[in-house]
This record gives C-alpha cells, sequence and structure tokens, in this order.
C-alpha cells in the first residue's frame, strides 16, 4: 500500500468477512446478468434495421448507460467482498463519484429526450421525420452525456483539492457521503451541487411528466388507436422514470439520514438499489416494447431449435 495515497474506508459493509461468499456469489450473477440482458437487446437494436428509429437508439443508449453504471459498481463491490479490508483510494472514490452523478444525470436526460421523441411521435405525426432526424438524434445524445459529465466534473475538482479529517464513508461506495470526509464544509459546493441537482435531475424530470401529460391529454381526446399507441410506448417509459427515480431519492435520503440510518438496512436497499435498476431497464423494454420483445421471441426460438 503506497503511503502517499490517501484511502477511505468503506463502512457500509455488514458482517462481510461472515458472509463473503454469498454476498459474492449474489452481485457477480447479477452483474453478468446485467451485461447479458442489456448487451442482446442493444445488439438486437444495432442488427435489425427496423429498429434503427429514434425511440430505439434512446434505449439503447440507456442500456449501455446501465452497463457502464454497473460496471463502475460492480468490480470494486466484489472486490471488497472477498478483500481483508474495505477500503478505496480517494482519487478513485471521486472518479468512482463522478460515474455515478453523471450517468444518473445523463440517464435523466436521455428519458427527457425519449419523452419528447413521442411527443412529438404521438402528437405531431406529420411533423416526426422532419423533427426527429438523425442530426437532431445525434445533438441529444451527445448533450445527454456531455452535460451531466461537465457538471459533475467541477465539484470532483473541487473535492480534489479540499483537505480531509474523516477517512470512513457510511455507504460501499461512493457518493454525495463524501462531502462529509471534508474538514470545512464549502459553499461553492453546495452552490454547485444544486445547481448541478436542477440542471440534470429536476429540471429534465419536471419536463418529462409535463410532456407526458400532454401526450396523455391529447391522446384521451383522440381515437382508439392513438390511445393505444400511447399507451404501448409510453408506459415502458415511465416504469423506467419511476424505477430510477426512487434509486435517486433513496441515494438523497440515504445521505441526509447518515448514522440514524440501521446499517444491515442501508446495506440492503443499496445493493437492491444496485441490482434492481440495471436489470428492470432491458426487462421492461423486452417485455414491453413490441418490436423489441418480437425480435427476442425469435432469437429465443432460433436458439431452442438449433
Amino acid at each position: 500500500m503506497d503511503d502517499n495515497v490517501t484511502y477511505i474506508t468503506l463502512g457500509g459493509h455488514v458482517d462481510v468477512h461472515k458472509y463473503k461468499y454469498a454476498y459474492f456469489l449474489i452481485m457477480f450473477t447479477a452483474y453478468i446478468l446485467i451485461i447479458c440482458c442489456n448487451f442482446t437487446i442493444v445488439c438486437l437494436i444495432w442488427i435489425h434495421k427496423n429498429l434503427h428509429e429514434p425511440m430505439y437508439i434512446f434505449i439503447a443508449a440507456l442500456l449501455l448507460n446501465s452497463f457502464f453504471f454497473s460496471t463502475a459498481m460492480y468490480p470494486k463491490l466484489l472486490n471488497d467482498f472477498l478483500s481483508e479490508k474495505q477500503i478505496i483510494s480517494y482519487s478513485a472514490c471521486l472518479f468512482q463519484f463522478f460515474i455515478f452523478y453523471a450517468l444518473s444525470g445523463s440517464e435523466f436526460l436521455l428519458l427527457a429526450a425519449m419523452a419528447y421523441d413521442r411527443y412529438v411521435s404521438i402528437c405531431k405525426p406529420l411533423q416526426y421525420t422532419n423533427i426527429m432526424r438523425k442530426t437532431t438524434v445525434s445533438i441529444f445524445l451527445f448533450l445527454a452525456w456531455l452535460v451531466p459529465a461537465c457538471q459533475i466534473a467541477v465539484p470532483v475538482i473541487l473535492s480534489s483539492t479540499m483537505d480531509l479529517c474523516n477517512f470512513t464513508l457510511t455507504g460501499i461506495y461512493c457518493n454525495n457521503s463524501i462531502y462529509r470526509l471534508h474538514c470545512v464544509s464549502s459553499r461553492i459546493l453546495s452552490v454547485f451541487g444544486v445547481v448541478a441537482l436542477l440542471n440534470i435531475a429536476l429540471i429534465p424530470f419536471l419536463f418529462i411528466i409535463f410532456t407526458y401529460t400532454r401526450i396523455l391529454l391529447i391522446s384521451f381526446k383522440s381515437c382508439g388507436n392513438v390511445r393505444t399507441k400511447a399507451a404501448q410506448t409510453c408506459l415502458p417509459h415511465l416504469l423506467v422514470l419511476i424505477n430510477f427515480s426512487c434509486m435517486c431519492a433513496y441515494d438523497v435520503i440515504s445521505v441526509r439520514l447518515g448514522s440514524d440510518f440501521p446499517k444491515t438496512a442501508h446495506l440492503i436497499m443499496t445493493l437492491q438499489a444496485l441490482l434492481y435498476h440495471p436489470l428492470f431497464n432491458p426487462i421492461i423494454y423486452g417485455l414491453k416494447m413490441k418490436e423489441i420483445s418480437k425480435h427476442l421471441k425469435k432469437l429465443f426460438c432460433q436458439t431452442k431449435v438449433i
């Protein structure tokens, strides 16, 4: 261990030495499932030309997000389960913090782009091809990844220059609780945190709710086919939004509660959040999106024949 490197203890683990193999087996299995489920649908979207539409491209981007999110969390988590000490260098901790919140922000922006795509498709079908061109989709994807990365980079850079007086986190990965490691609370960090929360979470969330409300009102006044199309394509997105919003809300609440939150309950809920969300997206889109479901059935039927 390098004496010049600052290490942080991840104090959120419970009986890790006693149940390390059980923890490892469960989370390793989950990680393999996450990789297989997400990449199966991404590959289907890549291979089949009838899925080369904006909605499916955004879904593929969302599933890639789930993969990158899991890759930022699971390898370190699996290593911790089998290690004598659950520690992480401060620089690696800041990198994990950056990946966690940058990808979380991009998820909200991708869901916002998908909501806009559904709004144009259902409410302005004659203008859809003119509005949702390849260039527009590319710009949306570029901004969905760039904006959160820039927003989160600022507090990460500021945190890297601050002195530490505490070297133990209450969780099993690096989130907003890293601010409690600092000797002095920073007003600048707080301001950037609020700005980032507004720009990459709250405003996109409100935009999504407003957009789907508009779709609901317009489709309610339209014919049965429009209502059916709205239900089939918007329901999966709303389910993913609710699931992801619950995970983000839990992250914020758990940090606020800190030591007042029971350690075992905190661990169980954190593991569930890390497990459910990356698996939830491909399952929902695989089952609820008609075209993706059709290609999945063909794939598995061919596999059975072989």
